[in-house]
């Protein structure tokens, strides 16, 4: 995957536990911090957003389609 810079503007209390971190070797440097939080922010707001969607199905009609689905592959396997 294609790396690319970006500056990006932060506040020194924010920046100071940062480095806090990357100094306890939890991150190897600023950016890898960065990068992860950024896409575990990512990761988290397609979840809810894959939960929100979820959210709109109606559950009965849903059951139905199912139902019906079940119901003609039934019809095509043999009886023994």
């Amino acid at each position: 995957m294609t790396k690319r810079k970006v500056a990006i503007t932060m506040d020194s209390a924010l920046l100071s536990a940062l480095d806090s971190l990357v100094d306890q070797r939890v991150f190897p440097n600023r950016s890898r911090a960065i990068q992860q939080a950024v896409q575990e922010k990512l990761d988290r707001l397609q979840q809810t957003r894959l939960a929100r969607e979820c959210a709109k199905l109606d559950p009965a009609f849903e059951r139905s389609l199912a139902e019906e689905g079940l119901a003609e592959d039934l019809t095509g396997w043999p009886e023994y």
